[in-house]
C-alpha cells in the first residue's frame, strides 16, 4: 500500500495550487472585463458585440489588448460608479434624516428613528449627535 505523499510530491501540490490560483484569477479576470464592456456607454452596441466576441474566440490576445486600450477607463469607470453610488446614498440619508424631522412625530420617535439608521450603519456616529442635537433644540 502506498502513501499518497510518495505518489503525488509536495511541489506537485504547490503547482497544482498555482494552476487553481491563476485559472480562478482568470475567470475573475475575464467577468470584470465582459462587466466593464457592457457598462461602458460610452462604446456603441456593435463595439461591445466586437470586443466581446474578440475576447471569446481569441481570450489571452483579446483580453491583453483590451486592458492596454481601455485599462485605464475601467478604473476611472470604477471610481465614477463608486462616487455616484455613495452620492445617491448620502442624498438618500439626508431625505431620510429630514424626513424624520419635519414628520411632526414626538423627539422620542424622531431620536428612535435616528438610533435605528445609526444601528444600521446608516449614519455615522458624529452625523447621529448633530441630528440628536438638531431635535433636541428644536424640541425645547
Amino acid at each position: 500500500m502506498h502513501v499518497f505523499a510518495y505518489d503525488y510530491p509536495l511541489l506537485g501540490v504547490f503547482w497544482s495550487m498555482l494552476m487553481i490560483f491563476i485559472w480562478i484569477a482568470w475567470i475573475f479576470l475575464l467577468i470584470r472585463i465582459f462587466a466593464d464592456i457592457f457598462r461602458n456607454h460610452e462604446m456603441s452596441g456593435w463595439a461591445k458585440a466586437l470586443w466581446s466576441i474578440f475576447i471569446i474566440v481569441v481570450p489571452f490576445l483579446g483580453t491583453l489588448i483590451y486592458l492596454i486600450v481601455h485599462g485605464g477607463d475601467m478604473s476611472r469607470r470604477d471610481v465614477a460608479a463608486a462616487q455616484a453610488s455613495e452620492q445617491r446614498f448620502q442624498e438618500y440619508v439626508r431625505q431620510t434624516v429630514s424626513s424624520t424631522g419635519g414628520s411632526g412625530g414626538s423627539s422620542a420617535e424622531e431620536l428612535a428613528k435616528l438610533a435605528d439608521l445609526r444601528d444600521r450603519g446608516v449614519l455615522t456616529p458624529q452625523e447621529f449627535e448633530a441630528q440628536k442635537a438638531k431635535i433636541l433644540s428644536t424640541a425645547r
